[in-house]
């Protein structure tokens, strides 16, 4: 079991998502054996779009957590979040977007760290006990996942797409870096954030959900 969590609402949704979400078209055996791949794979049940192809994974960063991101960006900025990323890709941003009808953008070489995250920064153990995470997950060992779509209403959760594309999404990241599912974290779980809303959260609690 993963750190303890406090409970908070979720979108409703993020609720009929879970009810409409098929089974994706790859066994869990097949996605980590593409997982490890190079290149520019085919990933069954996933729509990626490849800014930055995949090298060798034994070159990639040693990531090991996965942080989730909300942008306050309208349907359709995460095509252009990612594009910029590209061109800069050290630039405040991450290394995959995700947009509203659940296309998925690899934006950065998985050597490269994008400016993400606050320094891990949270101490109060609000959301999660952040004894192992304060200080400690950070940008330089933590791949950053961005979700478009949370504006002009910060509150507003997740498309029934991107929680399709995400269930697939982590389970490829975990895989290719041997990532346990409490290693997935909100952005609010470890940096102290807008009070409006929980970035990240829902998505951080399915992510771990699905990996138990």
């Amino acid at each position: 079991m993963g750190p303890r969590m406090m409970m908070f609402r979720r979108p409703a949704a993020v609720f009929a998502a879970l009810l409409l979400v098929t089974p994706a078209a790859a066994t869990d055996t097949e996605l980590a054996n593409l997982a490890r791949a190079s290149g520019m794979p085919d990933i069954p049940g996933l729509k990626m779009v490849w800014l930055a192809p995949w090298g060798d994974v034994r070159n990639a960063r040693p990531w090991r957590n996965i942080i989730v991101h909300q942008t306050e960006g309208p349907a359709g900025s995460a095509r252009g979040g990612a594009q910029a990323q590209a061109k800069n890709p050290t630039r405040r941003g991450v290394t995959v977007w995700v947009e509203t009808d659940g296309t998925v953008y690899w934006a950065v070489a998985e050597n490269l760290v994008p400016t993400h995250g606050d320094g891990a920064n949270r101490n109060d153990n609000k959301y999660i006990d952040n004894r192992p995470t304060y200080r400690q997950v950070v940008r330089d060992n933590s791949i950053g996942v961005e979700f478009a779509g949370n504006y002009p209403d910060v509150t507003t959760g997740p498309t029934e797409a991107q929680v399709a594309a995400w269930k697939i999404l982590v389970k490829v990241l975990r895989a290719r870096y041997d990532i346990p599912a409490d290693r997935v974290f909100a952005h609010n779980w470890i940096d102290y954030k807008d009070a409006r809303y929980c970035e990240g959260c829902s998505l951080a609690t399915l992510a771990r959900e699905w990996g138990e």
